[in-house]
């Protein structure tokens, strides 16, 4: 009955920040109890904001309450600890993969804290002076913890307790005397609370973050729902004008076919009634009787009253093509109702702020968007050759006989273009040799291919961006203006990362590891081709 009541009470005079029985208790004013240092540790870290909240039911304050110890409280737990000894469950045995009690003899306990301060864990059993002797009382406990040896300096075998802010390091006090001695250092308390300012910063901002993407995903839903809601009401009218165009279809068949089918019978029976009298008139032609002849060919020779009906009229009142002038003005409302919400939710889409995806570091995951290139011979200039298939270019001190094109550089010496654009997210990579270097560059197609000006040379104008790359120097150009590069590459082999929907451009060196050169920002309006000026003595 002890043991179940010992942990009741254990329980609820826990405190909620260190999950510690209370020391020196304070009740703030929602009613929740809390160690005097541990809500003031986390009060002190929101001084900056003014507000203050309760960490178990995030109630504010404003101004900072004034703490005081709540003597009843402090009564209560120490009457507690008191009776701990008498009321503590027999200990437990230390499984595998449990921190063991250090002062244990024989068989080990289960540890179920660790002591900061003595470096040492603590069954049940031998906690207890920690809660009882006074010199004790102030050091710092955790959950029991294998890790203590993190806790020592690993060079004087001494208690972590300093942070050098310069080399961002942990440090004893022997380490500050040694060689941190004009190192601006502070102790990990200290440090603690500035990240621990740092990481609340971090975390609103990710939250931030987060209600930004989710209000942005509710807008988008909106649309997507709107756009579902309205392209099925489209379609619903849409059927139920083919309904009716179909139902008045169907009623001018039947009106045309009824009238058809009255003239068609009249027809009919006239032609019986003709057959007949021509039978009649047949006979009457080979009679004998010349009194039989006479008295029969008034009544026959009389008119039948059916030479009046070549006016009947056998044409129907029927039009396909009105039919289909109104299902095409149907479908032409369908589409432009498709245009305009299609452009509502691109709209909606485009504005959505969408987290970019992570950058690339191995050459493995840039070969991932690796694409194949060759280079276009409508382009290449006089004073290059190309080879293996297209694939290779060297520089030549004669002029090859290349026929016209209006696509080649005809005055700008050394230059190509690849046959293939670029667009999304591409990679490709560039090996070159000789004594002067090359320059690796993207352009537009439209960038002018006739004469010897700026317009038409890559990295010169706002149409390309291009790297010279040689043994001892490296720069980059666009519109005309140069970037010194201090990164010279290491290596022959360039690659060339684009992507095109993000507007940039990277260049790195190819070896073992990629080592980026640099990089542009900006935005592509059009396709991008890979370029090359290929520098005398060079092969690309």
């Amino acid at each position: 009955m002890a043991e179940v009541s010992f942990s009741e009470y254990h329980d609820r005079f826990m405190c909620p920040v260190c999950l510690d029985l209370l020391k020196d208790p304070v009740t703030i004013p929602c009613g929740h109890s809390y160690c005097m240092g541990c809500i003031k540790g986390c009060w002190d870290l929101n001084d900056q904001k003014g507000v203050y909240s309760c960490p178990q039911c995030r109630q504010t304050f404003s101004p900072r309450p004034v703490l005081g110890k709540h003597t009843i409280l402090a009564e209560m737990v120490e009457k507690l600890k008191k009776t701990r000894l008498q009321a503590a469950a027999p200990p437990a045995h230390c499984d595998t993969g449990d921190v063991e009690c250090d002062f244990c003899i024989g068989k080990k306990e289960k540890a179920i804290k660790s002591c900061l301060t003595c470096l040492v864990s603590y069954c049940q059993t031998h906690l207890q002076p920690h809660y009882e002797v006074t010199a004790l009382q102030n050091h710092t406990l955790v959950k029991a913890s294998t890790r203590l040896q993190d806790q020592i300096c690993h060079h004087h075998n001494k208690l972590i307790e300093l942070w050098c802010q310069t080399d961002q390091q942990f440090l004893c006090y022997l380490c500050l005397v040694d060689q941190h001695r004009d190192h601006k250092t502070v102790s990990v308390a200290a440090e603690r609370t500035e990240r621990q300012k740092q990481l609340g910063e971090s975390q609103r901002k990710t939250q931030q973050r987060i209600q930004e993407r989710e209000k942005k995903v509710q807008e988008l839903r909106q649309a997507v729902e709107s756009l579902r809601r309205s392209a099925q009401a489209a379609v619903e009218d849409n059927e139920r004008r083919c309904r009716e165009v179909t139902e008045l279809i169907r009623d001018q068949e039947k009106s045309e076919l009824s009238g058809a089918e009255g003239v068609l019978e009249q027809l009919e029976q006239e032609i019986s009634d003709l057959r007949r009298r021509d039978t009649e008139l047949e006979q009457l032609s080979h009679t004998k009787d010349h009194i039989h002849f006479l008295q029969s060919f008034s009544s026959l020779c009389a008119p039948t009253g059916f030479e009046d009906q070549n006016s009947i009229h056998t044409s129907l009142n029927f039009s396909s093509e009105d039919v289909g002038k109104s299902v095409s003005q149907l479908k032409e409302r369908r589409e432009d109702f498709c245009k305009e919400e299609s452009g509502r939710l691109s709209s909606k889409v485009t504005n959505t702020d969408i987290t970019p995806l992570p950058e690339l570091k191995t050459r493995d995951e840039f070969l991932q968007y690796s694409c194949d290139l060759s280079l276009d011979p409508n382009t290449v200039n006089k004073y290059l050759c190309l080879s293996e298939e297209n694939r290779v270019v060297t520089w030549s001190n004669t002029v090859q006989s290349y026929p016209d094109h209006p696509e080649r550089f005809d005055e700008w010496c050394y230059q190509v273009l690849c046959r293939e654009s670029v667009s999304e997210r591409c990679y490709w990579e560039t090996e070159w040799s000789g004594p002067y270097g090359v320059s690796i560059s993207v352009s537009c197609k439209d960038i002018s291919r006739k004469g010897g000006g700026r317009e038409c040379g890559f990295g010169f104008n706002d149409q390309s961006w291009n790297l010279y790359s040689s043994h001892s120097y490296c720069s980059f150009w666009h519109n005309n203006e140069v970037t010194e590069l201090p990164i010279v590459p290491s290596s022959s082999k360039i690659g060339v990362y684009v992507d095109h929907r993000a507007g940039t451009l990277s260049f790195y060196s190819v070896s073992d590891t990629m080592t980026l050169i640099h990089r542009v920002h900006t935005t592509f309006t059009q396709p991008l081709y890979p370029g090359f000026n290929v520098c005398a003595g060079s092969v690309l």
